[in-house]
């Protein structure tokens, strides 16, 4: 679009409109609409026969694909019917003249920015093309390399994630959330419900670098700290997962939280152990010892698909990205307070000097959109040498 100088108001081409067109037909396509008009009808008939509910959970299972395929019509839709008004205003200003000229044009230019907007949303959308990315996430967090101050990172970014998925209005269940003995959190692990959960966080696993003056060094000197992401899928019902019940180990203790606030005064944590693998999930946010168990298999079920999926591919790229170590030259993002404030991802380039809209307001989306355009080919960057090993 471009900008009239008389009166600062935008004005739009009939190329933005074709190019706009070109773009939704694009992520029409993308998104298989045509398809999912069709396995709408076929939902929908499925939902209308006797006995749908008499097993709830697949019930629940084909309505939450209803809804997303109703949602991905609707948008595209919306986003027609909101085009052709653009075009409208569009051209019925260039046959007036005075005011009445200048309100249409504004009114086509205002419809042209809102939905681009939307077009951009549903385009990164349809890059989701996994079996998981527009379902939930379940995500762990792990101190890193920095000893006390990471373990005060790792529920920093805890609390920014927690932020983030309330921007973007996503479901949050805490699954345990253990609190450190000096400061901060030994792990976090919690489970993210929504559109697109999953797709979108996987953005976020990898190494996470902090650096900023250390709040617990009375000399005031500049510390290094990092933590781990970890992002997996939360498994449809319809993958079965077998655990032998010889192969876990089941223990329970108290809960308790962040701080070291009781949450109970009942063995109600439940903390489960894969013995042939030595995998370990603990969860503490329910009051029932049995909510907290099953949560705790849904997880440990989660963890073995993955363990499955890289025995078979030799690799976790097709999860999370590849295994590191969360300490120097492994981070996929810099957070620096000190001795300048930015944050930088190291693998898109996007970069913003408002780290406390990042870190306190959990803006993060254009850090996850950035990702995925960088994954998609969309754009290219290299990180240099001195963005993945300087220690400022």
């Amino acid at each position: 679009m471009t900008q009239q100088p008389d009166t600062g108001t935008p004005s739009i081409t009939e190329a933005d409109l074709d190019a706009l067109a070109e773009r939704l037909g694009e992520v029409e396509q993308y998104l298989h609409v045509d398809e999912k008009r069709d396995r709408i009808a076929e939902l929908e008939r499925r939902s209308a026969e006797p006995g749908f509910w008499d097993d709830a959970a697949a019930a629940r299972t084909v309505m939450e694909e209803l809804s997303r395929c109703k949602e991905d019509v609707a948008a595209v839709e919306g986003a027609r019917a909101r085009l052709a008004d653009a075009r409208a205003a569009f051209e019925l200003a260039a046959e007036m003249e005075g005011s009445d000229a200048d309100e249409l044009a504004a009114e086509a230019a205002g419809t042209v920015a809102s939905l681009t907007r939307s077009i951009d949303d549903m385009e990164l959308s349809s890059w989701f093309t996994g079996e998981f990315d527009h379902g939930s996430a379940i995500v762990t967090i792990k101190p890193g390399q920095g000893g006390l101050e990471a373990q005060d990172w790792a529920f920093m970014l805890f609390k920014m994630y927690l932020k983030y998925c309330e921007r973007r209005g996503w479901k949050v269940t805490v699954n345990d959330c253990p609190a450190a003995e000096a400061i901060g959190i030994d792990r976090a692990t919690f489970t993210v419900e929504g559109k697109d959960a999953f797709g979108m966080l996987r953005a976020e696993a990898g190494v996470h670098r902090l650096v900023r003056i250390s709040p617990t060094d009375a000399k005031k000197r500049r510390q290094t700290s990092f933590a781990g992401v970890e992002v997996i899928p939360v498994l449809p019902d319809d993958i079965e997962i077998e655990v032998a019940p010889d192969d876990i180990r089941v223990d329970v203790y108290h809960a308790s939280g962040p701080g070291g606030q009781g949450v109970n005064t009942t063995d109600s944590a439940v903390r489960i152990t894969h013995l042939p693998t030595g995998i370990v999930v603990t969860c503490q946010n329910e009051r029932s010892q049995i909510q907290n168990k099953a949560a705790c298999m849904q997880i440990l079920k989660a963890r073995l698909y993955e363990l499955e999926l890289e025995k078979r591919e030799e690799t976790l790229d097709a999860i999370r990205g590849p295994k590191q170590a969360a300490g120097f030259g492994n981070q996929i993002r810099s957070y620096v307070l000190y001795p300048y404030q930015m944050v930088k991802d190291l693998r898109s380039g996007v970069e913003t000097g408002n780290v406390d809209a990042v870190l306190d307001d959990g803006d993060l989306d254009p850090f996850v959109v950035g990702y995925h355009r960088w994954s998609t080919g969309r754009t290219e960057y290299v990180p240099s040498e001195e963005d993945l090993n300087e220690d400022a």
